[in-house]
């Protein structure tokens, strides 16, 4: 006899979680509450809908009025039950409320500042990394986060990749083998249905064997976790290598439910990472990062990356300094496991992708000796070997780079630079080459002359 498909619904306890029994929705059957389809259509979008489920004083609410002229508000009755009534600085508050703050822009905010549009190479699909692709498949979310940095984009119509989208995807990664690692993106791709989701792997996995890896970057499991059904794991599961990154920002998002819900994955051989975003008011603490660090990795997930927030419209409010992300990194490397130590990333303005940034633990170097200094504050010196000639050099490349060589693959950015090349001995921003090549040309035009 065959074993029943289990969802979230039968993973986590029968009775109703406190969360719901205190909430506006205690009264809603658990079949309809364990139902993603009935978490979408009972969003909550207004400030009239949001004041039944927290206390609002009446300049709060025109607030919330005057910041929905600017941004859309969705959160589904799950994460709204989250939130404390009764505080205003609570986290899920803060992360799906929105507030005074966005409607105060900076003048660095920037309207796309990831310049994605910038660097697409085809509907929704960004290429800016040499092996791997970004491509937003579904512009909709299980709830708008206060924080996204495309919420210019979250909501847009139509919602789903269209036929003739997902055509001029596929007939460029076909046109660029180089791309291994494909990223499924949105708004929430797992907001489309598992038929649509099926149909966009079974092409990926069929037309182009360049790509290897398939990862997907979603809120739901954190937002929305009725979502992740066993039916849905079960489908991912046929077209492994498949990864899930999600997106935990506070321990409070922890729940029977979303616990369930990662533990569907993880059982389903599925690797789960996590990016969390480092935000004022609301993670800013290196004690509550820690526990969020233990709680991620009890759960089968990799810390993967803390996120500096971006410079979307709309986001000073939220933003720390970069030296507060590197504090949290302090007390986290050494004193956790290195398993649960994330990578702290920049995401460059303007398209620069991320650029890790970590406390300095190289004090001084010269030709024979490293100083360096450990979490604690210990300051110690590794000799560098006398002689050292590796298994790669000038003229004698192993059997790995010949491979690359063979296969014609550029060295690109800093790591060019350590190849044999006289001719590669700096790097130019694009402007200033741009900028050279028409001087250039204007001095051969007037030699010609």
């Amino acid at each position: 006899m065959s074993t029943p498909k289990t969802d979230i619904a039968t993973k986590v306890a029968d009775e109703q979680p406190w969360y719901k029994e205190r909430s506006i929705w205690c009264d809603v059957p658990m079949d309809q509450w364990r139902d993603w389809h009935w978490q979408m259509r009972n969003r909550i979008s207004s400030a009239e809908e949001l004041a039944r489920v927290i206390h609002m004083t009446p300049r709060e609410q025109r607030t919330i009025e005057r910041a929905l002229d600017r941004f859309r508000f969705a959160v589904p009755p799950y994460y709204a039950s989250l939130i404390d009534p009764d505080d205003p600085e609570c986290a899920i508050r803060l992360q799906s409320v929105p507030g005074e703050g966005e409607l105060n822009f900076s003048d660095f905010d920037i309207k796309d500042p990831l310049n994605e549009e910038g660097d697409s190479v085809a509907p929704g699909m960004t290429h800016r990394y040499p092996d791997r692709v970004l491509w937003v498949i579904m512009h909709e979310c299980g709830m708008l986060c206060r924080h996204c940095t495309r919420k210019r984009k979250v909501g847009e119509r139509p919602a789903p990749i269209s036929d003739d989208q997902l055509d001029a995807g596929i007939a460029y990664l076909k046109a660029n083998p180089e791309v291994r690692d494909v990223l499924l993106s949105g708004g929430d791709p797992f907001l489309l249905s598992d038929d649509r989701i099926e149909h966009v792997l079974k092409r990926l996995r069929a037309e182009v064997p360049s790509v290897e890896i398939i990862r997907f970057g979603s809120r739901l499991p954190v937002t929305m976790p009725q979502r992740i059904t066993a039916g849905l794991v079960e489908m991912l599961s046929r077209y492994h290598p498949i990864f899930v990154n999600t997106h935990f920002n506070v321990p409070k998002e922890f729940t029977p439910e979303s616990e369930g819900a990662l533990r569907l994955m993880a059982d389903a051989g599925i690797p789960l990472g996590n990016q969390s975003v480092l935000l004022r008011g609301v993670n800013d603490c290196w004690a509550l990062m820690r526990k969020l660090m233990y709680k991620l990795t009890a759960n089968r997930v990799r810390p993967y990356y803390i996120y500096q927030c971006d410079l979307a419209e709309g986001l000073e409010h939220f933003r720390t300094t970069v030296a507060k992300g590197i504090e949290i990194l302090e007390h986290l490397r050494g004193h956790i496991s290195g398993l649960a130590v994330p990578t702290f990333v920049v995401d460059a303005p303007g398209g620069g992708g991320k650029i890790p940034v970590h406390p300095n633990y190289v004090v001084s170097q010269h030709e024979n000796k490293v100083v360096l200094r450990n979490f604690e504050g210990r300051i110690v010196a590794y000799e560098e070997p006398k002689e050292y000639i590796g298994m790669c050099n000038e003229g004698h490349p192993c059997s790995y780079c010949r491979e690359i060589y063979r296969a014609g693959e550029e060295t690109v950015g800093v790591a060019g630079l350590f190849d044999d090349d006289p001719g590669n001995i700096a790097l130019v921003p694009t402007e200033a080459a741009a900028e050279d090549e028409e001087v250039e040309r204007d001095v051969s035009a007037g030699r010609s002359a």
